[in-house]
């Protein structure tokens, strides 16, 4: 990065924590205008019949093998959903199609009731609100944390035209609230590199929450994580619950647990589809599901 954007973005950092320092209050997300530009349908998907993600008969298959087999599944708006199963089942497969990455051999995929993801290409997909985190974090690490939030909020992502930009009071209390939601406000002026696995981890999560997605899709978050960055990491899933839609892919199933906190749906995939559905003790108790992925 060169000098001139290391000292506008120095300049930004210092504007935002005069502000917080002045005003001595934190906002709320309920309500909030998502600040990065939309700009596909202005309807947006429809939640009204309490569903946020629906996949009917998906298939998808390589060189013959099916990925996925005529794979079903509904997730309820506002609900936290944990998928599980064995490598090879279909989980990456499943979010590459939800996303627009890969175009599935046959079936539907439904974004609220009336959004039909296969008639949109993955940036449309992306702007409509649905958001992704891939299990290796990838963050600017050159830039400071408060600097990556800011580069995902604005539309236009080139680094020179953000820290060269204004943010306006709006912005300004959505990125404090992120920091302070993903535990990182006395890090804001860090630089990303210097982070903590666990840190990264956050700080990439936050840079999807300052878009503010309907669907939030996270393939295994707490990989490499300690037990303290895991516990956290399920406080903050847990407080994204109702605001936001989550499906979480996870193999940690102490971490399952931690979501799921005997009363929240599991599903399991093997083969492509849906092998089991139901409370996590249900899954644990199933005989093919032991066979299959847990093991005696």
């Amino acid at each position: 990065m060169t000098p001139d954007l290391m000292e506008a973005g120095a300049r930004r950092l210092a504007a935002y924590r005069e502000r917080q320092a002045g005003v001595g209050r934190q906002t709320e997300s309920g309500g909030r205008q998502a600040a990065y530009g939309r700009l596909v349908d202005v309807s947006g998907p429809d939640f009204a019949h309490g569903v946020a993600l629906y996949l009917e008969e998906v298939t998808v298959s390589f060189d013959g093998f099916k990925a996925l087999n005529a794979l079903s599944l509904s997730i309820d708006h506002g609900e936290l959903r944990c998928i599980i199963g064995p490598n090879g089942a279909g989980k990456t497969t499943m979010m590459d199609c939800i996303t627009g990455k890969t175009r599935p051999d046959a079936g539907r995929i439904f974004f609220g009731s009336t959004l039909d993801l296969l008639r949109h290409t993955e940036t449309e997909i992306a702007q409509l609100g649905i958001g992704r985190k891939f299990q290796k974090p990838t963050v600017y690490e050159a830039l400071s944390v408060f600097e990556n939030l800011e580069l995902a909020l604005r539309g236009d992502r080139r680094v020179r035209a953000v820290l060269r930009s204004r943010l306006d009071g709006t912005q300004l209390d959505r990125l404090d609230e992120v920091l302070t939601l993903i535990h990182m406000k006395d890090q804001a002026g860090r630089t990303a590199g210097l982070l903590s696995h666990g840190q990264k981890q956050w700080l990439e999560i936050g840079m999807l929450l300052v878009q503010d997605p309907k669907l939030l899709l996270l393939d295994e978050p707490v990989a490499g994580m300690t037990d303290e960055e895991t516990e956290r990491t399920a406080e903050l899933f847990l407080s994204l619950e109702g605001r936001h839609s989550l499906v979480v892919v996870e193999h940690d199933m102490h971490f399952v647990d931690q979501l799921t906190q005997g009363r929240r749906k599991v599903t399991v995939l093997h083969e492509g589809g849906v092998l089991a559905e139901g409370l996590l003790s249900e899954v644990q108790d199933n005989e093919k599901v032991v066979e299959v992925y847990l093991g005696r």
